[in-house]
């Protein structure tokens, strides 16, 4: 084999590697996505019922407020 020709083969063999490793990311790509997916949608629940939690809390501390401040105002 000449010069060309090896160089030729190393050319092939090596862009076949590279070819090789750009679908094992494409995979992990893939994976990744949907994985990030599965998570958005559980922090966006997350996020609402942290919202609900405050919500409510924000009520109940409105609430005993204005009934201590019922009780403070009858003495």
């Amino acid at each position: 084999m000449n010069e060309t020709e090896e160089y030729r083969n190393f050319v092939t063999i090596a862009l076949t590697q590279i070819k090789g490793d750009l679908e094992k990311v494409i995979i992990t790509v893939e994976k990744n996505e949907n994985w990030l997916k599965k998570l958005n949608n559980r922090v966006r629940k997350n996020e609402v019922t942290i919202s609900w939690i405050k919500g409510i809390g924000t009520a109940l501390t409105t609430i005993f407020i204005v009934i201590a401040g019922w009780f403070k105002l009858g003495e």
